[in-house]
């Protein structure tokens, strides 16, 4: 992604291909309700048929939200907090 900044890159590579999904993977989610519309960045631990499990990161290291398979996955905010 550029437009970061002052001529800087995204620091993070972002798979939005969810047929290639991978354990892994960065990916940038999204989550309903309040928090709609402010983009998240997070790990892929489990790539299922219909849904992925996701790690938010550093921030929250034991956190696991489950959402759905699709370029930019959907976590409900019933999963957050």
């Amino acid at each position: 992604m550029l437009g970061m900044g002052e001529g800087e890159d995204c620091p993070f590579q972002f798979n939005f291909d969810p047929a290639t999904f991978k354990v892994g993977d960065t990916v940038s989610y999204r989550v309903t309700g309040s928090l709609e519309g402010f983009p998240f960045v997070g790990t892929l631990l489990e790539v299922h048929e219909d849904y992925v499990i996701i790690s938010p990161g550093e921030s929250e290291p034991d956190a696991r939200y489950r959402g759905t398979r699709e370029d930019r996955p959907v976590v409900d905010a019933g999963e957050i907090g």
